[in-house]
Formats: structure tokens, C-alpha cells, sequence
């Protein structure tokens, strides 16, 4: 894997870029602010916080983005359930003071909160600005009308999560996002009220731009939109600028700009542009804008799938939930990124936003990665799947939060696809799921059903209308991109198919059921939503591996006194198949635009076969302490042109045990086998339609070597030997040089090893951690799923012989130490710098 030195320049500085155009321009009266720092936070029942002369001086100070729920334990009782992760709920306040000595009768305020889970009430002065329920969406509320301009205010939010189970999944609990505070004229830019749409024509970049003006104050006012595009090299390449004038209602200006023979935005080059917006009047700014933009051609083909810029290219997706394991659903950027670069590494060029609007976070390093996005908007509709879902707030808040969506991500070039729903209840008629437990849901959404279940004929029905209603409402904000929903119900009677709303078909699962998707669908482009459902535990290997293994059944609960599910490909979800089988079905059918397989890294929540204690899922390509399964470099090895020879499982068993090999190999015609020096086989992929080689072998201690040939000529070699007894602790971090912000990350890679430096596989030792510096332990985790281990502490157990721990810098340059102790083991001490 790439080191973060030689990521940055390619990536991490256009990100930057887009970040540093948030902060206030010298000159200009428009002003936004990073408002996350120096929070008061309690878990507090009662409304009494929200009153100005609340006395918060006992409470906790923190900066968000903040999870209150990944700092609880584990507990059967917990009202989420091992579904929702099995942490703490609750309801938390956070209080801050904003203290203004303003003059301007004419300047306005606003707080803007990128997300926070859920039913969030944001009071100033004692008095209640708003709430809104959907945890998963940016918001914002002017504060002017509330404020004391001259003086001090408090600023109260309180987050209720204490109705649960309200997901599928776990969401975390708090403000997890960025805040932010601005301060603008009367008359300003609206929020995400900028539109840039590129077009390609004969070698010219035509971008039309449409911007949103509003007028609070509601006076009549006269005013000019200046825009300005500037490249990679902060060069200006197309400048406009128009008059226009306001009412209370606001207006709409449009412009067109030109940029001759730009460079495109693409997987390999995601080439970004900076525009800037002012609002002026006078000749004096009132209000700034600046939007990232990408200048590309997408579009889905009926015949040959997707292309981006005219090129064919199968789109290889994963679906990421938004927790990031030990540290929980807090944004974090360098965590964000961890992810996404070991997704490119393994052949990724397309993330699935699931099953909700994601952090800007994670867009923007889409755009400056190259990483195709499909953004989503919810997993249910009217019908609800779990009680307390969103589901109770659709009706009255559908098309705000649908707009705000679209509105919010429109520019982001990644973005190639909008998904308005997953696995809704609305593809059928009617679905009784009312007291069902929760972890029976899946098997309610993925049960075949009668006909009775689907309107026959071409009448629509409300759910088919509703789908309609739905994508007028993308179309309305943004007409450009296609729209598609994540379909479990593959008739072409489902509901929303029936509708004609949807431009793109998807489908979740039934890989079996794509070869008649051109008869019952004709004219439409389709893609796999979702895919796979392989349930693997890193580092457990249930043989034989050529026996499948699919789990749970739909008599629940399921148990198996492990809690383990195999790591070669043969375990999954009944309703899903293993990699190589949807692989194989997306790779050699060209109208099949590609597939996001169910997931790229673990999460928690859903633990999928089993009940508590598991309490994480198992269908990761990496599990959650970001360490790969086997299976990552199957595809690893389909979609990269980088060699791969990856030889499984380990070699430590028992004396005469029959233990089957499996390897992954790409660039070589062959592969052979020796044990001990002796040759067990060589072994040849027959055919395109096979993706791994597997010898059948009986222990003995010593050697496996593998040697991959081209042309009869060895090109690489991978050796695994029998670990000895645990002696000494290895510690790997994935950057020693940090900065001191308080936020920035290395993950610590734990591992036990023996005396000459083999992987232990079968330790669980526990490690303790203590560090000297200026830095905390964010979290430590190891990848099981059915750990009942805190992810907040100072010592964690190996799993499989490995664990993790991560270090966050403090605010003060420091050289920071980390020290790691274990029984038995020699211990080891890592030095990270901060700056």
C-alpha cells in the first residue's frame, strides 16, 4: 500500500484546497467559520439546558464532530439491539456561547450542521429555532432573529436517539459531523445555491451556472454575480459576470462560461476546478461562494453499460456504511481516507453511499481520488422497517430532506448516479412486518413472494406514484444525472419499476436472474445496486473450502458456538452468493454497468448470521480494525493491473490435519506448491470463468512455498512458515509523521509474532498500550465482530494474532511515544512525530 507521503501530492492537496476556500476571505464582509471546537456536552433527559442561565460549567468540553454511543459497552439490553451495534442510546445536549459586539443592523447568522443523529432541536436564547428528525442530512437555521447582538448568547443543541431500534444498522449518537457558523449580509448567496453544469462539445468545456439569490431583508436591492473558474494551477481560465436585482422572494441569475479544451475529470486524472461566486452591490462583496467542479461526460448504455468521457468502464463498487469502526460515525478525515485509499488499492473505482446521504467528507475525497459515487437518499420510504425509523417523519419531511440532498451534492463530479431508495417496502403492495424482530427483517425483505404481492397489469398504485414523485423531485434540482433505487423484488411488477421513473434498473442480489434483464426490461441501462452478501471472519477457515456454507437460515435464531463464518469464499447470506460467483456474472455480461458488493470494510450493527454477542457485521472485504479479508485480493486481482499472489489460510495446525490452500493470482499462466521443498502441484486457471486455485494437504510444520510463472519463467514468490510460540509484539504504523490539529490519525498496526518475526495466527494475547506526548488513544479494536472489548480503551486482545490502536495528535507539536506491553511478551515502543 501507497505511503501517505506519496498520496499527498496527487491527493491529499487538491482535498486541501477545497477545504482551505471555507475559510473567510480578507476583504469581504462574507464570513464562514469551522465551528466545532470548545462544546459543552452532557447526556442530559430534562429540557432545562436549552434555558440561557442553565449552569453547564460541570459538563464535558469537547470538539465534534462527536459519537457519544462508540464511549458505552456493549449490553444485550441496549435498546438498539446487537442490530444497531448493541451501544447506549440516549438523548445528549451540547452548549456553546457566541458572544458578538455587532453594529451592522444589516449582517445575519447562521449555523450550519453537516449531520447529526437524529431529531435534532437547536435553541438560542432559551427560544427554539428548529428541529430536524433525519439524522443523516445537512442542515441549517438563520440565528439572526434570535440573537443579542450586542452581548452574549448560548447556543443549545439536543440530539434525540432515544428511541430505538430506529435503523438497520448502527448510526452513532451526537453531532458527527462538521459545524459551522457564518455571517453574512441580508442579501446573499443562498445555501448550496450554486449550480455548475458542464457540457462537452467539440474539445469546449460549456458550463452553465445558476445562482440562487436570496433577500431575508426583503427590500427591493440591486446587485452583480461575478464568477471566476481557476485550474489546478490556480490560473484564471473563464471569468462572467451579470447584474441583476432582488425582492423578497429572490431571484435566479444564470450564466454561461467557457473553458477551452479543459481537462477532464476522470478515474485516473480527477482534474478539479475552482469556481468562485460574489455577490455584489456597490462595488463591496457581500457575500462569496466557492463550488469544486469537475468537467466530465457519464452516461448508462442499455447495450454496453457505463461510460465515463466516451470510455466503457465497468463500475466495481462497494457499499460503505458511514461508521468507522473503534472511532463510530464521528467524521474523521484521515480515517475517511484510510478507507477509501485501501478501496482504490484493491481496484475500487466506485463507492455506494448506503443507505443514506454521506459526510461532504467523503465526496470530496471521492472528486480528488478519482472514486465514482452513488448518492442515496433513504432506506425507507412510509414503511417502516424497524419501530422507530424514518419512516414516522417521511411524510411531512421527504421533500425537504430529498432537496437538500440534491441541492448539497449537486457540483461533486464523483457523483454519477442519484439512488432515492433501498430495499423500500414499497416495491409491494402491502408488507406486514408489524412486531417482527428486528433481526428477521432481512429475511422479511429478501423472502420470495406471490404475485398477489405485486399489481398486475398496468394500473399504478400509490407506491408506483410515490416513485414518481420521488424522482421529479431529483429531477427538479438536478436534471443531469440518472436516477436508480436498490431493488430486491426483480419482477418487472415491482412497484417502483412499474413506475417508469426510474432510469436505471437496479438490482440487489439475484445474480441469477440478470441474464433476463434485457426481456423484462427493454430500452432500460442496468446496473447490481447490491451484491454478494459473503459473511467471512478474518483468519478463520471452515474446510472443506469447496463445501457452501449459506447462513443463516430463515428459521432464527441462528447459532454456531464460534460466531465465526469462513474466510474462503464459501460462506454467505442465503439470499446473496459468494465473490466469485456475481463476479464472474457482472465480468461477462456487457449491459451489466457494473455492481457494489455488500460491503467494502465491516460495521457495526447487523451482525448477519448471528445474534448478540455478535455485534458487527461480517460481510467486509476488510473488517472493521481495517485489516483485509482473503477475499480483498480476489479482486484485487481482477480489477488492478498490479501482480497478485496471495497464498491462504496460515500454517499452523495440527500434525496430519487435511488443510486446504487457496491462492489468488493474476500476470502468470500457472502456479505451483511446495511443502517442505516438495512439490505438491502446479496449478492453472482453465478459464476466465475461474478465480482461484486451491491444493488439498496434510500438515506438517515447516514451509508452504508458492511460485507464480510466466512463460515458464518465476515472476513471484510468496512463503508462508509454521509461527512458533508468541515472543515479541510488532508495531506498524500507517504514518509516523502527524500533524498537531487534533484530529490528525495513524493507525497502529499490532501484531504478535514469534522469535523470528511469523505471525502468530492463533494468538489472543492482550495488549496494553500507554503513551507519553501530547496524544490520546482514539480507539483500539481487532476486528472481531462479537468482541464485547470497549473501542475507548488502553489494551485490546489480539484476534488472530493481530489488533489495532489509534493514536490522535493533541494541539501541540510533540514527539509522541507509544508503548506496547503483553504477558510473556517482549514488549515494543513506536515513535510517531506530531507537527
Amino acid at each position: 500500500m501507497k505511503t501517505f507521503s506519496n498520496h499527498f501530492q496527487r491527493y491529499i492537496y487538491p482535498f486541501l484546497m477545497t477545504l482551505l476556500c471555507l475559510l473567510p476571505l480578507s476583504g469581504q464582509s462574507a464570513e464562514r467559520h469551522l465551528w466545532d471546537n470548545g462544546w459543552r456536552f452532557s447526556l442530559y433527559q430534562d429540557d432545562s439546558p436549552q434555558q440561557i442561565t442553565f449552569d453547564d460549567s460541570h459538563w464535558r468540553l469537547l470538539d465534534l464532530p462527536h459519537d457519544w454511543a462508540i464511549e458505552g459497552d456493549f449490553y444485550c439490553q441496549n435498546p438498539s439491539g446487537a442490530t444497531g451495534g448493541a451501544l447506549p442510546g440516549g438523548i445528549g445536549w451540547y452548549r456553546k456561547h457566541l458572544f458578538l459586539q455587532d453594529n451592522d443592523a444589516q449582517s445575519r447568522y447562521s449555523i450550519h450542521l453537516d449531520g447529526a443523529y437524529m431529531c435534532t432541536s437547536v435553541y438560542v436564547n432559551g427560544k427554539l429555532v428548529g428541529t430536524r428528525p433525519y439524522g443523516f442530512i445537512s442542515f441549517s437555521y438563520d440565528l439572526t432573529p434570535f440573537l443579542n447582538k450586542q452581548g452574549d448568547n448560548v447556543i443549545a443543541v439536543k440530539v434525540d436517539n432515544s428511541q430505538q431500534p430506529n435503523s438497520r444498522w448502527y448510526t452513532g449518537c451526537g453531532i458527527y459531523r462538521h459545524v459551522y457558523l457564518s455571517k453574512s449580509s441580508d442579501v446573499r448567496i443562498a445555501e448550496w445555491g450554486v449550480q455548475a453544469i458542464s457540457e462537452l462539445k467539440k474539445g469546449v468545456g460549456n458550463i452553465t451556472v445558476n445562482t440562487q439569490i436570496e433577500n431575508p431583508g426583503g427590500l427591493n436591492r440591486r446587485f452583480v454575480v461575478r464568477q471566476k473558474i481557476w485550474d489546478a494551477n490556480h490560473q484564471l481560465v473563464a471569468q462572467t459576470s451579470k447584474g441583476g436585482q432582488t425582492g423578497a422572494s429572490g431571484t435566479l441569475v444564470s450564466q454561461q462560461m467557457r473553458i477551452s479544451k479543459p481537462h477532464l475529470w476522470s478515474l485516473s486524472s480527477p482534474y478539479l476546478y475552482k469556481m468562485t461566486t460574489e455577490l455584489i452591490e456597490n462595488g463591496k462583496v457581500l457575500d462569496c461562494d466557492t463550488t469544486t467542479i469537475g468537467i466530465r461526460t457519464a452516461h448508462f448504455d442499455v447495450a454496453k453499460g457505463f461510460f465515463l468521457n466516451g470510455e466503457n468502464i465497468k463500475i466495481n463498487g462497494v457499499c460503505l456504511h458511514g461508521d468507522l469502526g473503534c472511532l463510530g460515525s464521528a467524521v474523521n478525515e484521515d480515517a475517511l481516507h484510510r478507507q477509501v485509499i485501501m478501496m482504490k488499492e484493491m481496484g475500487v473505482n466506485a463507492i455506494r453511499c448506503s443507505h443514506n446521504p454521506p459526510s461532504p467528507e467523503l465526496l470530496n475525497l471521492c472528486d480528488s481520488l478519482g472514486v465514482l459515487v452513488m448518492d442515496e437518499a433513504f432506506d425507507s420510504w412510509l414503511q417502516g422497517k424497524t419501530p422507530y425509523d424514518y419512516s414516522l417523519y417521511f411524510k411531512t419531511w421527504f421533500e425537504r430532506d430529498l432537496r437538500d440532498m440534491v441541492l448539497r451534492d449537486r457540483n461533486h463530479p464523483s457523483i454519477v448516479i442519484w439512488s432515492i431508495g433501498n430495499e423500500v417496502l414499497e416495491q409491494w403492495n402491502k408488507v406486514d412486518n408489524k412486531g417482527m424482530a428486528l433481526e428477521d427483517v432481512n429475511i422479511l425483505l429478501n423472502d420470495n413472494r406471490s404475485k398477489a404481492a405485486l399489481t398486475q397489469g398496468d394500473k399504478l398504485n400509490l407506491n408506483a406514484k410515490l416513485t414518481q414523485v420521488l424522482a421529479a423531485i431529483v429531477r427538479r434540482y438536478d436534471p443531469t444525472r440518472p436516477i436508480t433505487a436498490g431493488c430486491n423484488e426483480v419482477s418487472p411488477e415491482n412497484n417502483l419499476f412499474k413506475s417508469g421513473a426510474l432510469d436505471v434498473i437496479g438490482f440487489n442480489y439475484h445474480q441469477q436472474k440478470v441474464k433476463d434483464v434485457p426481456q423484462n426490461f427493454p430500452g432500460k441501462p442496468f446496473i447490481m445496486t447490491e451484491t454478494v452478501s459473503a459473511l467471512q471472519t478474518r483468519g478463520y477457515y471452515k474446510m472443506p473450502s469447496d463445501s457452501l456454507f449459506r447462513l443463516p437460515t430463515k428459521k432464527r435464531p441462528f447459532t454456531d458456538p464460534t460466531f465465526r463464518c469462513s474466510s474462503y469464499d464459501n460462506s454467505c447470506a442465503y439470499w446473496g452468493s459468494t465473490h466469485e460467483q456475481t463476479l464472474d456474472v457482472v465480468k461477462h455480461t456487457p449491459y451489466c454497468a457494473g455492481q457494489f458488493i455488500w460491503t467494502g470494510f465491516d460495521y457495526i450493527g447487523e451482525p448477519t448470521p448471528f445474534n448478540f454477542p455478535a455485534r458487527s457485521s461480517y460481510f467486509g472485504l476488510v473488517d472493521l480494525a481495517g485489516f483485509p479479508k482473503d477475499s480483498y485480493y480476489l479482486y484485487q486481482s481482477e480489477w488492478t493491473n498490479k501482480p497478485v499472489l496471495h497464498v491462504f489460510p496460515h500454517w499452523n495446525w495440527i500434525e496430519g490435519q487435511p488443510i486446504d490452500m487457496w491462492c489468488y493470482y493474476n500476470k502468470a499462466d500457472e502456479v505451483e506448491l511446495f511443502l517442505n521443498g516438495k512439490s505438491q502441484g502446479v496449478r492453472r486457471k482453465q478459464n476466465d470463468h475461474e478465480y482461484h486455485v486451491a491444493w488439498r494437504l496434510n500438515f506438517e510444520p515447516g514451509e508452504v512455498r508458492v511460485v507464480a510463472r510466466k512463460n515458464g519463467n518465476a515472476i513471484a514468490e510468496k512463503i508462508i512458515r509454521t509461527a512458533g510460540a508468541p515472543h515479541h509484539i510488532r508495531l506498524t504504523p500507517d504514518r509516523q509523521l502527524i500533524k498537531a490539529n487534533g484530529r490528525s490519525l495513524s493507525f497502529v498496526t499490532v501484531e504478535v509474532v514469534d522469535k523470528d518475526g511469523n505471525l502468530c495466527p492463533w494468538a489472543d494475547n492482550n495488549i496494553i498500550f500507554s503513551l507519553t506526548g501530547d496524544a490520546t488513544i482514539a480507539g483500539v479494536d481487532n476486528g472481531s465482530p462479537f468482541s464485547m472489548e470497549r473501542f475507548k480503551a488502553s489494551e485490546r486482545h489480539a484476534f488472530y494474532g493481530k489488533c489495532m490502536v489509534v493514536i490522535q495528535s493533541g494541539k501541540t507539536p510533540s514527539d509522541i511515544q507509544l508503548t506496547a506491553k503483553g504477558v510473556d511478551l517482549q514488549p515494543q515502543t513506536l515513535r510517531i512525530t506530531s507537527k
